[in-house]
């Protein structure tokens, strides 16, 4: 079967030929005709060639294509016709008839090209003509994009790249033609730098020297002379030919065109290889390039990688400079993708070596090596060597593109008059290809090109007016930084400044799009990942470079808030929105690192430092060379990092992000078998902050002694070694290295500071700095001289010469003199050649002149006239520029220059680093200008997009300060916020309004409650303006309701809320008043009284809603989160809310605290850390408060609240429970006004914890705080704020301040004592009692100072106040001083006692005496329903109409505020106000019951009270110390119980009404009578009578009850009865008593006075009844009888009867009508036959001799008074006791029943009438005699 392509190309021939012949040049059709026609024999000669195969590819391509491709070269073919030639050669290219295997397809693709590149035709019309350049551009791109187009030689490709860019640049063509060839070229470019990767730098050795240079003119395109008319012949086949030189040479072109608008030929300079590398990089013709060679000569120093491109037009010296860079490139595997080879090339940053000898040169040719290229299609290109008559085809590679690119390049210069706008335009866009399609920095010889003449192109094409220019300029710019800022230092900097140049530009011409562009490119720059972090490591941490990121952080702040930035409408312009998104670009990256870090962290918790290094390694494994086998573990991996990068690796466990983040970095080095180059100014390639900020700090001194040595080189170098940074004394090396590394230094003050005469040897440290090996002495005189400003004197300079032809003369072995003069032929030669004032008066001097000058002066020999002639073209084409002298083009060149040569040194290293490496540095710079540009847009922009990326920005900036802990910058950010909300600023009537309708204010409160609910934690100062928000919210009633109602005890629905309701004005007030109140309000004013509008009901409403998407409330729920250190600011914020005199509001500092107290409540369980803070705080409310108001109610409130909460936590409980004292320093009356709340706190407080309360110091406050606010006894003493020091700092008291009460002096302060210690008081100091008749001198039962420990049991005195007052404790009442009290509160109060008592769990020996004393209290409060406290309350009565306590800002609120405080809710009364004047109706039924209640409890408590002092006595048996054991006998218990209880059962029988009255004596009754009590001994009841009964019956006999006389009848008969009950029950043991005849005595007495108490019959009837029963027993009992007296009567049977016989003289007659004298034997049992019924018959246990004998008194007590001996008993008549003014004690009896040697009772026994009508039964002597001493055992 026959080849499908041979059919293709049979057509294409018969096209082709059909045409021709249509032709009338060949209208014939013989045979010979055709045969003799060339092109038509040639096709005959193809058909029959065709017809003998079956495949194509049996023959050449050059067999099928030449006749094609010669019509294309016939100049006598039309358009038409060779239009078709060109179509047919194209199908063919197409459809792939050319086999890229063929050994042949090299040639005939060669041949393509030559051909279709130099097309001739005949010229018919310019449409026909354009067509067939149309199908030639086509013909050339499809040769070059297939695969047989890798065949293509340098030389074609260059070719093919001219033809189309002579179409393109050719004005005389069509537009559309012109474009076609744009866009071919665009894709050749494309395609030709995309196979870059597969070409390779080699040394020119290597291919050898037979390559010839090509060069393409950049210029004069368009000129007329280029397209005449030419002749040339066709171009053979093999049209390669050798030349004798060795090189390739082409055959002239000689053929002429028919057609002026042919293709022309292409310029090919011609150059043997036998010349020296030397000339040839030397002979650039001036139209290759803008500038003139003079600007592109450089030292041997300088532009060490320059001379690798062959386009550098450089002096011949610089010529001779081999590169100082070997290859670095690794060998590519042949089967290796581009873009893998793209990512494994790298290029060190190059840098000037020692040893030039060894370095070799790079080839400008392509390798013939590993050439393998498979295009996007797949198609593999495979390159062969084809050699064809000694001819070899090397397909093409590097060379064709460098030149191709510094072609393009050129294009691009501004300066040169060719380029026009067109030809720099297509320059930068083929450019710019170039650069997107290829990775050109591994390649030097292409990398220098970028270096120096493409930046300086591009950067001058910035400073042009065109915008197309400049856009595409820095489209290009973007690129080669994106991707090659590695290599371009300085050439960065100098972009950036331009670009800054531009944005800040003032200039009226300059565009404002222009600006825009540099903003936008700025915006593109910053958004390469790593990119300012680069440039902030690079140039700002450099010593000697420009602080980039610092100033265009700057600048971009200022370009967003510049002045007149807002036009009228309010837009923002753009250059605005750019500078703000460059801005917001670093904020972004750095809080994309700061989530990945989180996410991060969160993920790889778990995961050990050694997993994440094994991950590092995974995931670049695409750097790594695998086909190595490199096995990197983890450990060789780390100390191989260390070692080769000085990357200190403190720990495997140091943090996990960064580490895998440093690794990685390290892998890629690795991977690129590159030893990472570190700046010297480093320790390692990723110094540490810290060592950044060192470096910076150093910068800042550097640039300030800079400046000084600029204006005074003397004064700069002393700052300096002032600063460390030079040593003193001053090394003359240091400071010379200074001078010469330092770019800011001034010129003119180095020259002159090196040549002053005191500085010769620093002048020679300074020529020892440069390096002149090898150079020529023009080119070592350039280069010194470009390091300084040569001064204008003579001497200096011949000085300056002299030192440096000394160095030369060491360095290149001339003669010193030699040398001098030649330097200054040469400075004399550039003056004469570049110095304008010289050239205006002399013609400048020739090569000849020159050398005729130098004749004879090298020692009497002539220099070398080469060398002459070379210095003399180096001067002449490059001035030696002096700095600061020059200006335009010259100085432009000769700063270009200086960079290079910066860039060159390792001053030019650019250090790569990981992104986010450095976030903490970039942030701290740039948080500052961000949150100021971003403040100032969303306060001026009005649209949504806008505002809500301003929004964003700010969430992300505080995103980025909580996760590196910047507080500072959190509260900025939230300060800033906060004005926006508008809530500060405006008035509390406003606010619902303003802020309702305000949106932008809105969304900032948002953010700011936002921000603040998820980054609390870093937020310090801030608190304070987010708690002002709030208190403003509060003001404006725009909270939520949850967070105005707090907490009440004494509310029935437990809530109150903080803000007061209006009410409406008081109706009572005057018409003219009201007029008035009229005339002076405003007309503003008045419509607002109308009620508020629709819209503002809106806005109000509006606003409600965000507040409560804001959650407020959340501050205070999560504030259990925060660290503790927020968490304080916080509380400090609310605590600086505390009342002052200037501004005050009492509901905002209501707010305020109770937002604390539930900030503490939340945080309970670290609330030890805040607990000072807050007690301190409450103690300054509460203790410093002169008057009741809400705000102390509250405080109050709070801390019972607290201690509700917190007394479960046993860290905090004590300390919570001891600032419950800070109540009791309250001042009385303020106290008093919030007994209420208190009460009923206490009693939650109580129900809830007392289970948690152990201490007896605990229990005393509590009891204390009870009894104060329910029975109104004042505080303590101890407890009370003294006013002699009004300035005292309450607040500064601490707990353990406030614990000065020890368990010993609770527990004494019982407000009674023992029998024993009644008589040792006497003698210390006193208090005065109170004249009032129901309340008793204040106790003093707390210790007032810690020295009177001992005087702090102070008894009650009488009721008549005397000299030295003895408080007698023989009273029922404890003697407390008590004010008036709130009856709500008295019944709580009582509960709580209650609730105490009836729990057994909760009475324990820690607060069992205080609950007996505080039931006493209540007791005594309750008397008489507390009716007398009750009438004192009147006094003081609350206002009810007081409201809150406000005081305004002077001028903020103004009068709307005042309006509002006149409405206020009135301060919560507690006193009965409620009630009418005098004794409600309520009272008489509640008080009752609370005397019930505490006649119930203490019966409860007197019944209980054996049981459980015996459970705590078997409890604590195990105790040792005796001290702490608790005893349950019957002393103890009386002491400690049974008698407190009787007494305050026996007061409540003295209480004025009748049915507390008889309750209470039958409680007593019972309490007497209880089984218990069986067990007291005769102390103990005789006690019994002294401290219970005696004072019962004296307090009976003053007129309690006027109104109830019966009543009081019968109470006092009831009393009289108990009295001889008990008396008859316990007869037995009172006998015992040495003071029984006084005790009998007293109850005689008191017969004696209730005989006459009363109105009625019932006392005189019941009276002589009982005491005949008592008398009746006695004698019985036989009292009465004594064996030794001469009548058989005792003493006491005379006593008795005449004290009888005072009040019942026939008594005796009457009971005692025959007295027997009872025998001796008959014994006390015999009971007469009178006895009365209900008397128990005489304890049967004593034996009947002893009888009479008593018990003895215990021995413990000898603190009594013995009788004085003296004094009889009958001394004393008893007619005379009324009378007496002084009392006396009666002693004991000298009777029989007296037992000698046993000390007399402890008790006195009252005789004096008079004192029977006090309140105290116990009269005492004025002072004791002193006969009684000697009796007297001394008083403790």
């Amino acid at each position: 079967m026959v080849d499908k392509n041979i059919y293709i190309v049979q057509g294409e021939i018969i096209t082709v030929v059909s045409a021709i012949k249509r032709n009338s040049r060949w209208n014939t059709h013989t045979p010979l005709d055709e045969e003799q026609d060339p092109l038509l024999n040639s096709f005959s000669h193809l058909k029959e060639t065709l017809n003998n195969i079956k495949e194509l590819s049996d023959v050449e391509p050059n067999v099928f294509l030449r006749p094609f491709l010669e019509v294309v070269r016939s100049e006598d073919t039309t358009g038409p016709i060779t239009g078709l030639a060109l179509t047919s050669v194209n199908k063919f290219l197409s459809y792939g008839l050319i086999d890229a295997n063929h050994e042949a397809a090299a040639e005939a693709i060669e041949n393509m090209a030559d051909a279709v590149t130099h097309a001739r035709f005949v010229g018919t019309d310019p449409a026909s003509d354009e067509v067939v350049l149309m199908k030639i551009l086509q013909v050339l791109r499809t040769l070059l994009l297939t695969p047989v187009g890798a065949h293509l030689t340098n030389e074609s490709v260059c070719e093919i790249m001219q033809s189309c860019f002579r179409i393109c640049f050719e004005v005389r063509l069509s537009e559309l033609l012109r474009k076609s060839a744009e866009h071919t070229l665009v894709d050749m470019v494309q395609l030709l730098f995309s196979r870059l990767p597969q070409f390779k730098e080699e040394a020119k050795s290597f291919v050898g020297a037979n390559m010839k240079k090509l060069k393409m003119r950049a210029g004069g395109m368009s000129e007329s002379s280029k397209w005449k008319k030419q002749k040339r012949s066709p171009r053979p086949p093999h049209h390669m030919v050798r030349s004798a030189s060795g090189g390739l040479e082409q055959a002239p072109p000689a053929t002429l065109s028919h057609n002026n608008l042919t293709g022309g030929d292409l310029f090919i300079e011609q150059v043997s290889l036998s010349v020296p590398d030397s000339m040839a990089s030397s002979m650039s013709s001036p139209t290759d390039s803008g500038l003139d060679t003079c600007s592109k000569a450089t030292s041997r120093e300088d532009l060490t990688d320059l001379d690798q491109s062959s386009s550098v037009a450089t002096t011949p010296g610089t010529a001779t400079s081999p590169s100082t860079e070997p290859g670095r490139l690794d060998a590519q595997s042949e089967g290796r993708q581009v873009d893998r080879a793209q990512s494994a090339s790298v290029e060190s940053i190059p840098e000037v070596l020692e040893d030039r000898d060894s370095v070799t040169e790079q080839s400008d040719s392509a390798s013939i090596h590993d050439m393998d290229y498979v295009n996007p299609r797949g198609v593999r290109f495979t390159p062969q060597q084809t050699q064809r008559d000694g001819a070899t085809l090397i397909p093409y590679g590097l060379p064709c593109l460098r030149e191709l690119f510094r072609f393009l390049i050129s294009l691009t210069n501004p300066h040169d008059r060719h380029n026009t706008d067109a030809m720099m335009h297509m320059g930068l866009q083929l450019l710019t290809v170039a650069l997107e399609a290829a990775h050109i920095a591994p390649y030097q010889s292409l990398l220098g090109l970028v270096k120096d003449e493409l930046c300086r192109h591009l950067f001058q094409l910035l400073n042009v007016d065109r915008m197309n220019l400049c856009t595409a300029s820095i489209r290009a710019c973007f690129l080669l930084f994106e991707s090659m800022r590695g290599h371009l230092k300085f050439q960065l900097e100098m972009y950036l400044k331009k670009l800054m140049d531009i944005i800040t530009s003032e200039n009226m011409k300059m565009p404002y799009e222009m600006k825009e562009m540099a903003l936008e490119a700025l915006v593109q720059l910053w958004r390469i990942p790593s990119f300012v972090t680069e440039l902030y490591i690079n140039h700002d941490c450099d010593f000697y470079c420009s602080n980039l990121f610092e100033d265009l952080t700057k600048l971009l702040s200022k370009s967003v808030y510049c002045p007149n930035a807002f036009p009228v409408s309010g837009q923002l312009y753009t250059t605005h929105l750019l500078s703000l998104e460059a801005l917001l670009t670093v904020i972004d990256s750095t809080e994309a690192h700061c989530q990945a870090k989180v996410l991060n962290s969160t993920a790889q918790q778990d995961q050990s430092a050694e997993t994440v290094l094994v991950e590092g390694e995974g995931s670049t494994n695409d750097h790594v060379d695998t086909t190595t086998g490199m096995q990197i573990s983890i450990k060789h991996l780390i100390g191989q990092v260390s070692s080769r990068t000085g990357l200190a690796f403190r720990s495997i466990a140091m943090n996990e992000i960064e580490l895998k983040v440093k690794i990685v970095f390290i892998l890629f080095l690795l991977a690129e078998k590159k030893e990472p180059t570190k700046p010297q100014r480093f320790s390692s390639c990723l110094p540490d902050s810290q060592e950044l900020l060192d470096i910076r700090n150093k910068k800042k001194l550097l640039n300030s002694g800079t400046e000084q040595f600029n204006q005074k080189p003397k004064k700069g170098i002393q700052f300096l070694q002032e600063k460390g940074l030079l040593s003193s004394p001053m090394d003359n090396n240091e400071v010379a290295q200074w001078l010469r590394e330092n770019p800011r230094l001034d010129k003119k003050q180095i020259g002159e500071f090196i040549s002053d005469r005191k500085h010769m040897e620093l002048l020679d440290s300074f020529v020892n700095t440069f390096t002149f090996q090898g150079l020529r002495i023009d080119e070592a005189l350039r280069l010194y001289l470009e390091a300084f400003r040569l001064p204008g004197e003579a001497p200096v300079i011949h000085r300056l010469l002299e030192t440096f032809t000394d160095t030369c003369e060491r360095v290149s072995l001339h003669d010193q003199r030699r040398g001098l003069r030649l330097a200054y032929a040469v400075i004399m030669l550039n003056t004469d050649q570049h110095n304008n004032n010289v050239r205006k008066q002399n013609i400048p001097m020739t090569v000849e002149q020159f050398k005729k000058n130098l004749k004879g002066v090298n020692g009497n020999t002539d220099f070398d006239q080469d060398m002459l002639e070379d210095i003399y073209n180096a001067i002449k084409n490059d001035e030696i520029v002096m700095p600061d002298e020059q200006s335009g083009l010259v100085k432009e060149n000769y700063v270009w220059s200086v960079l290079l040569h910066r860039g060159a040194t390792s001053e030019g290293v650019f250090l790569h680093v990981p992104a986010g490496s450095y976030d903490h540095d970039l942030f701290t710079m740039t948080w500052g200008p961000t949150i100021a540009a971003l403040s100032y847009v969303f306060d001026k922009s009005l649209d949504d997009a806008i505002i809500q990326k301003a929004i964003a920005g700010f969430r992300k900036c505080a995103m980025i300060s909580a996760h590196c802990g910047f507080s500072d910058v959190f509260d900025n950010l939230i300060i800033s916020l906060c004005k926006f909300t508008t809530l500060s600023s405006e008035s509390a009537e406003n606010l619902p309004t303003v802020f309702g309708s305000n949106g932008k204010a809105q969304v900032a409160a948002k953010t700011v409650f936002h921000l603040a609910h998820r980054h609390g934690d870093i937020l310090r100062e801030g608190w304070k303006n987010i708690m002002d928000s709030m208190l403003q919210l509060f003001r404006a009633e725009l909270l939520p309701k949850a967070m105005v109602e707090v907490e009440d005890f004494v509310e029935p629905n437990g809530k109150i809320s903080l803000q007061r309701e209006e009410t409406p004005s008081n109706r009572g007030e005057s018409a003219v008043l009201s007029f008035v109140n009229w005339l002076t309000l405003s007309g503003a004013e008045q419509s607002g009284l109308r009620g508020p509008s629709t819209e503002n009901q809106e806005a109000k409403q509006a606003a409600m809603l965000c507040i409560k998407q804001c959650d407020p409330e959340k501050l205070i729920t999560e504030s259990k989160f925060l660290q503790l250190e927020s968490l304080q600011e916080l509380m400090k914020a609310l605590i600086s809310v505390t009342p002052d005199e200037e501004t005050y509001d009492e509901e905002d500092a209501a707010f305020c605290l109770e937002m604390l107290l539930r900030i503490v409540m939340e945080n309970r369980d670290r609330v030890s850390c805040v607990w000072q803070t807050v007690r301190d705080h409450l103690c300054h409310l509460c203790v410093q408060a002169t008057e009741s108001c809400f705000l102390v109610e509250r405080a109050v409130v709070g801390l019972i609240r607290l201690a509700i909460r917190l007394l479960r936590r046993e860290d905090i409980s004590s300390q919570v429970l001891l600032s419950l004292r800070l109540l009791l320093m309250m001042k009385p009356h303020v106290l008093a006004r919030v007994s209420r709340e208190v009460a009923y706190g206490l009693h939650e407080l109580l129900k809830t914890n007392a289970a948690n309360i152990h201490c007896t110091d605990d229990w005393f406050t509590l009891f204390s705080l009870i009894e104060c606010i329910g029975a109104g006894i004042k505080p303590p003493a101890s407890f009370q704020v003294t006013s002699t020091s009004p300035d005292i700092d309450t607040g500064a008291l601490s707990d353990s301040e406030l614990s000065s009460h020890h368990h010993s002096e609770v527990s004494l302060d019982r407000g009674y004592t023992s029998d024993s210690e009644v008589y040792t008081e006497h003698g210390k100091s006193r208090m005065p009692r109170s004249v009032t008749d129901v309340d008793v001198a204040s106790s003093g039962w707390l210790v007032v100072g810690k020295d009177d420990l001992d005087i702090n049991k102070v008894p009650a005195s009488g009721s008549k106040p005397l000299l030295n007052p003895l408080v007698n404790q023989y009273s029922l009442t404890l003697g407390q001083d008590m004010g008036f009290h709130d009856t709500k509160s008295l019944i709580k109060c009582v509960e709580s006692l209650s609730f105490i008592v009836r729990d057994a769990a909760h009475v324990t020996p820690e607060n069992f005496e205080l609950c007996v004393k505080a039931i006493r209290v209540f007791v005594e409060a309750s008397l008489n329903g507390g009716y007398r406290t009750h009438e004192k309350k009147k006094n003081h009565k609350y206002d009810s109409q007081k409201s809150r306590v406000r005081r305004k800002p002077r001028e903020k609120e103004g009068a709307s505020r005042r309006a509002k405080a006149s409405s206020q809710r009135p301060s919560r009364s507690h006193s009965d106000d409620e009630e009418d004047e005098g004794v409600p109706a309520s009272y008489h039924t509640v008080s009752l019951q609370v005397s019930q209640d505490l006649l119930d409890l203490m019966h409860t408590l007197h019944t209980r009270a054996a049981s459980i002092y015996s459970s705590w006595a078997l409890e604590q048996r195990h105790l040792e110390v005796a001290g702490k054991k608790i005893e349950a006998d019957s002393q103890t218990l009386w002491t400690s119980c049974w008698c407190p209880l009787l007494q305050g059962i026996a007061w409540l029988c003295c209480d004025a009404r009748r049915q507390v009255r008889m309750q209470a004596l039958t409680y007593l009754q019972r309490a007497l009578l209880v089984h218990d009590l069986q067990t007291l001994d005769a102390v103990e009841w005789e006690s019994c009578f002294n401290k219970v009964l005696f004072p019962l019956l004296t307090k009976l006999l003053d007129n309690i009850s006027p109104a109830d006389v019966g009543g009081m009848e019968e109470t006092r008969m009831r009393a009289c009865t108990l009295l001889s009950k008990v008396f008859l029950q316990h007869l037995s043991p009172l006998l015992s008593l040495p003071t029984f005849a006084a005790l009998w005595l007293t109850i005689l007495d008191f017969m004696d006075k209730y005989m006459h108490a009363g109105s009625s019959d019932l006392l005189l009837e019941a009276i002589p009844e009982s005491l005949k029963n008592m008398l009746l027993v006695m004698d019985t009992a036989g009292i009465f009888h004594s064996v030794d007296s001469r009548t058989g009567y005792s003493d006491l049977w005379e006593i008795t009867w005449e004290r009888i016989n005072c009040f019942l003289p026939n008594l005796r007659e009457e009971l005692f009508k025959q007295t027997v004298i009872p025998q001796p034997g008959r014994g006390p049992h015999t009971i007469p036959w009178n006895l009365p019924s209900w008397l128990p018959p005489p304890p049967a246990s004593p034996p009947p001799t002893q009888a009479p004998s008593p018990v003895p008194a215990a021995p413990t007590e000898p603190k009594t008074f013995s009788r004085p001996a003296s004094c009889p008993p009958r001394s004393l008549p008893p007619e005379s006791f009324p009378h007496e003014s002084v009392p006396l004690i009666l002693q004991p009896l000298a009777s029989h029943l007296q037992v000698g040697g046993v000390p007399p009772m402890s008790l006195p026994i009252i005789l004096n009438p008079a004192l029977i009508e006090a309140s105290s039964p116990v009269p005492l002597l004025p002072a004791p005699r002193p006969t009684d001493l000697s009796d007297t055992p001394e008083v403790k």
